[in-house]
């Protein structure tokens, strides 16, 4: 007599745990609130991870999909992220809500604002045809910023950028390298780095999304790009938002992106996340799309009154010089990444990242010991001239 056949694995057995006590943690929750939203236990599947000890699973309702964030409290504070989406959503942006957490467990379950980010349908080869996509970030990024008040997000101050630029003396350097930082090099990169604080600190403060880039933005379901339209989930009956109130319910027809990982959200240079949108992490576009998308912002910024400068020469030296600071802290994230947390993919494009850097120090007197410097560390050559041409 053949064995009976084994039971066929259902979706839930896709997601692996480490710790048992988290898993049966977990389901208990997952239980506890099934029935109030509706939800398909057996329908739990993998949707993403990200840089952090964070992970996403995707989990089907009787109409459409949640996600639920696993968080493990030691090692992720989510207090930051209920709170920026309370503002991001008063600001009018398309954040998913909070619809249920755990916050002592780690565990949330939120709206599925779906499952394409910006970055799956920008055509890299054809910088004008991604103008409208690009127009559609703008907008959002805009009204983010229209919203900031001082003394609600954490101030993006001279600490906070020095132990940033710090990364990358420390990861990339030294670890990934392995070049000691000491005596005139040490000397250069402090000088460098006071500079670039500087810079950075002289520019006028609004909130900062802090990652805002195509990766964190999410196209709406069932719809062409250039469209813009699309339909989202409506929320379960009775939900209630964790910033107090009923949950607004959403529009039947959803036409903006939707805003993802903006936890780490504070109160800084309004030059930083125009800066991260078009000097991305794993998109490079030539100088001429970069420079049409920030004239229409910097035109949209105006317009709304936000502080900024009436000079565009003047406010696109002040993005560059933002953007420097952010590819140095990055060469440093993503070389940490690789050697402490185990994810080499991030490392592979940290030539990107160098690629840029000399780009801005080669086009400023003041920040030619920096290009020096990697040239000497990279094995690269004095480049003339100005791109962000393609790695």
């Amino acid at each position: 007599m053949s064995a009976p056949a084994a039971p066929p694995l259902t979706s839930a057995a896709l997601v692996s745990w480490d710790d048992p006590q988290r898993q049966a943690a977990f389901h208990r929750w997952l239980d506890g609130i099934a029935v109030a939203h509706r939800l398909r236990p057996g329908s739990l599947r993998p949707a993403s991870a990200d840089a952090s000890f964070r992970r996403y699973l995707r989990i089907d309702t009787d109409a459409g999909s949640r996600i639920i964030m696993d968080a493990p409290p030691e090692k992720e504070d989510c207090s930051p992220f209920v709170k920026v989406a309370g503002l991001m959503a008063q600001a009018g942006l398309n954040v998913p809500r909070v619809l249920e957490w755990d916050q002592a467990l780690g565990f949330m379950l939120l709206d599925d604002l779906g499952t394409r980010t910006m970055i799956e349908v920008v055509d890299p080869d054809n910088p004008p045809s991604n103008q409208g996509l690009y127009l559609r970030a703008v907008d959002a990024l805009v009204a983010w910023q229209a919203a900031s008040q001082p003394g609600v997000l954490p101030p993006y101050d001279e600490a906070l950028l020095a132990r940033e630029l710090a990364l990358f003396p420390d990861w990339y350097l030294e670890r990934h390298r392995g070049v000691k930082v000491e005596g005139r090099l040490r000397e250069t990169l402090d000088s460098v780095f006071k500079l670039i604080i500087e810079r950075n600190l002289a520019a006028p403060s609004v909130y900062v999304h802090r990652d805002f880039m195509p990766r964190n933005l999410m196209m709406p379901e069932n719809v062409a790009p250039t469209l813009g339209t699309g339909v989202s989930s409506l929320p379960p009956e009775g939900a209630v938002s964790p910033w107090g109130g009923p949950a607004a319910k959403r529009a039947s027809v959803e036409t903006r992106l939707g805003v993802l990982d903006f936890q780490d959200a504070v109160y800084g240079p309004i030059t930083y996340d125009i800066a991260s949108l078009m000097r991305d992490a794993f998109l490079s576009w030539d100088e001429e799309f970069v420079l049409d998308i920030t004239v229409r912002y910097w035109q949209k910024a105006l317009k709304a009154g936000l502080p900024i400068s009436p000079d565009f020469g003047e406010f696109y030296r002040g993005v560059e010089w933002m953007g420097l600071q952010r590819h140095l802290k990055v060469a440093g994230i993503f070389a940490r990444l690789t050697l402490r947390d185990g994810k080499p993919k991030y490392l592979a494009d940290t030539p990107r990242f160098i690629a840029y850097i000399r780009a801005t120090a080669g086009r400023y007197r003041e920040l030619a010991p920096l290009l020096r410097l990697l040239d000497e560390i990279e094995g690269t050559q004095d480049q003339t001239g100005y791109a962000f041409g393609r790695v």
